[in-house]
């Protein structure tokens, strides 16, 4: 018995060595790799993004003059709230590397072959670097990785705030119309003359409709691309509404969609339908023509 005992003491004994022995081999080459920052080059300099996903869904944004764009998605325009987040987030001033093992590399997984997120940044046609976002070591955390180096960096960052799929990262003001002058559905028209909206039966507008509606237009946001089989069914369905816009900018159709319990919008600016929330949708929808034509205004 007292054999057996003594048995399991000098296991457990190794055992503790060998966690004491590599928790400290990790803590010393961590130390040695703190002169090391995880994105060594300028955040300015950066121009383009491409971003890989454990899904192996990928997205690209691209830098043109001020502005990001999604050279995959008809260079239509990035939220650049969201681009500007993800640079600052894996730019930001790191605290000492936590880890740098292939074993760590594997359980935080920013291994090369291991990873949620892909970040490979480039700047005038050449590869800056990649760094891999993996699992979450609490809130508003995420462990991180220059594929350049071995340290292991906990940076203040969200992996769903660098998605792979590129309808998530579009400019959600796309379609909002700031300054129409005139508006033409179905059931009503208006236009502003002189200062002052008209319908078209001569009549003003009830204020709190009209601006009910301006704000729709002003305050509008998409919600994605719709998908392939989406496109094609949208293309074939008739729309709910049709609001033919003038505006200092210039002329556009916003066409409003439902199917299947979700809503879509075309705009003629551009070939695809985006997703809408059932918000927007229904502030553009509900709109009461009677009231919009002045109707209840002259009968009171």
């Amino acid at each position: 018995m007292n054999r057996t005992i003594a048995s399991l003491l000098i296991v457990l004994l190794i055992q503790a060595g060998i966690i004491a022995a590599v928790y400290w081999t990790e803590q010393d080459s961590g130390q040695q790799a703190v002169a090391q920052a995880l994105a060594p080059f300028a955040m300015e300099s950066i121009d383009q993004v491409q971003i890989v996903d454990e899904y192996d869904n990928e997205t690209i944004l691209k830098k043109a003059g001020d502005h990001w764009i999604l050279p995959t998605l008809a260079n239509l325009p990035a939220n650049p709230g969201m681009v500007q987040k993800l640079l600052q987030g894996i730019s930001a001033q790191n605290n000492w590397p936590i880890a740098q093992s292939t074993v760590a590399r594997q359980r935080f997984q920013v291994a090369d072959y291991h990873f949620q997120r892909s970040l490979t940044l480039s700047s005038a046609g050449e590869q800056l670097g990649t760094i891999y976002l993996g699992t979450s070591p609490g809130f508003r955390k995420v462990h991180a990785r220059n594929s350049a180096q071995q340290a292991i960096y906990s940076i203040s960052f969200n992996t769903f705030d660098a998605p792979a799929v590129r309808g998530a990262w579009l400019e959600p003001k796309l379609l909002q119309i700031r300054a129409p002058v005139s508006i033409t559905a179905d059931s009503y028209s208006l236009n502003r003359e002189g200062g002052s909206w008209l319908a078209d039966t001569g009549r003003a507008p009830d204020e709190r409709e009209l601006q009910a509606l301006l704000t729709a237009l002003r305050t509008l946001q998409i919600d994605g691309v719709a998908s392939s089989d989406r496109q094609r069914d949208l293309s074939e369905a008739e729309a709910d509404l049709v609001l033919q816009i003038q505006s200092l900018a210039g002329e556009t159709t916003l066409e409003l969609f439902t199917l299947e319990q979700q809503h879509f919008i075309l705009s003629s600016e551009y070939k695809l339908f985006f997703g809408l929330s059932a918000y927007d949708f229904d502030r553009l929808t509900s709109i009461d023509f009677r009231l919009i034509s002045g109707e209840t205004a002259i009968q009171d």
